[in-house]
């Protein structure tokens, strides 16, 4: 096997000989004269640089150097290495070769020695020896030599001053830095709070704590840029590490998680990227690993509603890799679903069809029930913005509740096993139209719940989602391109927030968990106040506020209140398997009193906004508007309670 293995070795060094364009002969010819030149040397040093050999010797012993080098070279793959990426591992085969070359030269002087043949190359054991360290330091010293020129005469780029804060991984970060020929950076200090690097150097690079990275030390060294290279940092910590940099108005970048490193232990350049506003949310993502999940969808008939949309299309996403049967997707918006399908074409997906309607049309509706008999379906259809929804409450009624209510309702005819419901934490204690419809659907399921055992009915309620359509951020970036202001309606309103993959994995992970009837829940750690949020979205842009990009208060919009809830006043939560993930504990409505409610919303058509508000109001109490014109509906029926004990629309 080891004759084998070199004898590859030798055959791919040949061809890479036979290939002009191959730099590496070049290079090993270059090692091996510097090994000669390193004999040379040895004698002179040996013998006080005075010969004290017959010329004649000179050539068979520099014969069976070069051989000896060359073979040790071929088996370390010494001469491999791109000379100006030189590194650690670049230096260790180098010593590797002089070791082999060292330990071959005195066996071949042992065994001239013990039998007395071939006393040309009885080289001297001392020479040899000091032969090592010789050609081991030319070697290593003509590459680095080599690297310095190159980066000094080839590279253009201008650089700027930054710091690395995190020692640990900030040294794969400079050595990466180091080999990078068009690198942008020059590092000025490391900066790491741990006490075991502190007040040492790194590559001749200063170790500093943070408390001495004053504003002061920013600007004697100017320094424009910060990387923070702790991957493993949780977003607490990543926060209050950020926070201080982009106070003193510095751009922040960070390096991903070791896990996509090259081979978990070096880094490229182009990996560094600008750190994102949301590893900035001060909350750990929920990270859920629930095999049952391929078990539930594995080989099923899966429906997907509000499929073009941001979660409804990650919803699918997810989906398509737990292999199931068939994967229907449905939405009216037809360019999105059609990118959608293409993006499914395009990895080779093939149990899906991409259907473009509206969850409104029961008829089309129930011909797609009868057609494909799903297993589960996973309902994302909606309409979701706050200040159309009040503008428009024959919409959010005819979309989020009946469109719901006839999904359901061919959900329980058609025996489907379970089915998910994409809900809000906006349903909570609702002061808008779109909260106070997505609870109505929310009840309604719940009141199906009781009367169907084949179909269980689940509920997942979050909060704002990040990156989805209509997002705030996404408002922020798109304010910025055009040069501000960021427009934020309160100073101190807050909303919960998380990722997209987060949302829609708890989707499915509560579509597997639930037994029927749930409302999930979860925690979604502190509320964001948007004014901090929009200022260091404007830091990490690398604007200044307000100097270069302003913030206008615009003040509350109609239906929205300064802070989310996640349980209603009357609900209270129990815990399930997951400590992220409780389940609402609910009153449970009166479920006739709600579907004589729901026949009356089926007449919207011949109703005006407000008697339309007014019945949803009705039928869910806790619905108060905030900054609303719908307001003096709230004065009637408190009016009206007091008079008569409750209100009487029914």
């Amino acid at each position: 096997m080891i004759i084998e293995k070199y004898y590859f070795k030798i055959s791919d060094f040949l061809k890479e000989l036979a290939d002009k364009s191959s730099p590496r002969w070049g290079v090993l010819l270059i090692d091996i004269f510097l090994v000669l030149n390193a004999f040379l040397i040895s004698y002179l040093i040996r013998f006080n640089f005075g010969f004290k050999f017959e010329r004649f010797e000179l050539l068979p012993q520099l014969v069976l150097v070069s051989f000896f080098a060359l073979v040790s070279f071929l088996l370390t793959g010494s001469y491999r290495g791109i000379v100006r990426h030189t590194g650690l591992n670049d230096a260790v085969n180098v010593a590797k070769s002089g070791i082999i070359m060292t330990v071959f030269l005195f066996f071949s002087v042992f065994l001239v020695r013990k039998f007395h043949f071939l006393t040309a190359i009885n080289i001297p054991l001392s020479v040899i020896g000091i032969n090592f360290f010789v050609a081991t330091f030319l070697l290593i010293s003509s590459r680095i030599v080599y690297k310095a020129f190159h980066q000094k005469l080839v590279s253009h780029v201008e650089r700027k001053n930054i710091i690395i804060h995190g020692a640990h991984t900030g040294k794969a970060v400079f050595d990466a830095i180091l080999a990078s020929q068009d690198t942008p950076y020059r590092v000025v200090a490391f900066v790491d709070e741990r006490s075991r690097y502190l007040n040492k150097s790194i590559h001749g690079i200063n170790v500093f704590h943070p408390d001495r990275i004053t504003s002061d030390f920013f600007k004697k060294h100017n320094i424009k840029e910060v990387i923070i290279s702790k991957p493993e940092a949780k977003s607490l910590e990543l926060l209050t590490i950020a926070n201080k940099y982009l106070d003193l108005g510095l751009k922040v970048k960070t390096v991903p998680y070791i896990n996509q490193w090259i081979d978990k232990e070096q880094i490229n350049v182009s990996q560094i990227k600008e750190l994102n506003i949301e590893e900035l949310l001060n909350r750990n993502p929920i990270k859920i690993d629930n095999p049952d999940i391929q078990k539930d969808l594995q080989g099923k008939v899966v429906m997907v509603t509000g499929a073009a949309g941001s979660i409804g299309s990650e919803i699918a996403r997810q989906v398509m890799h737990f292999t199931p049967g068939l994967v229907v997707l449905i939405d009216q918006a037809e360019s999105p679903l059609y990118d959608l399908q293409q993006e499914f074409i395009a990895k080779s997906f093939k149990n899906f069809k991409a259907i473009v309607t509206d969850v409104r049309d029961a008829h089309k509706m129930r011909g797609y029930f009868e057609k494909y008999r799903p297993d589960v379906v996973y309902h994302a259809a909606a309409y979701k913005h706050v200040p159309l929804m009040e503008e428009n409450p024959y919409e959010a009624v005819k979309v989020n509740v009946l469109g719901s209510q006839i999904l359901m309702d061919l959900a329980v005819a058609y025996k489907v096993g379970k089915f998910v419901m994409v809900s809000t934490d906006k349903a909570v204690n609702p002061t808008n139209v779109m909260g106070a419809t997505k609870r109505a659907a929310e009840i309604y399921a719940t009141c199906l719940q009781r009367n169907t055992a084949d179909t269980k009915f689940i509920i997942t309620r979050f909060g704002n989602v990040l990156g989805s359509n209509g997002s705030v951020i996404q408002l922020f970036k798109k304010q910025m391109q055009k040069g501000g202001p960021l427009t934020v309606t309160h100073k101190e309103i807050t909303r919960f927030f998380m990722t997209i993959p987060e949302a829609c994995h708890l989707v499915l992970e509560a579509g597997t968990m639930g037994k029927g009837g749930e409302i999930f829940v979860f925690d979604m750690g502190e509320p964001v106040r948007i004014f901090d949020l929009a200022v260091k979205m404007i830091q990490l842009s690398g604007y200044k506020y307000p100097e270069e990009i302003s913030i206008k208060i615009t003040g509350l919009r109609p239906g929205e209140k300064l802070y989310e809830e996640v349980l209603g006043q009357n609900e209270g939560d129990l815990p399930t398997h997951h400590k992220k993930i409780k389940i609402a504990r609910l009153e449970q409505p009166d479920c006739e009193k709600i579907l004589k409610y729901f026949k009356i919303l089926k007449d919207y058509k011949k109703m005006t906004n407000f008697e339309i508000v007014k019945i949803l109001k009705e039928m869910i109490p806790e619905f108060v508007s905030n900054n609303s014109v719908y307001q003096k509906l709230d004065f009637e029926l408190k009016k009206l309670s007091k008079n008569y004990g409750k209100s009487k629309v029914i």
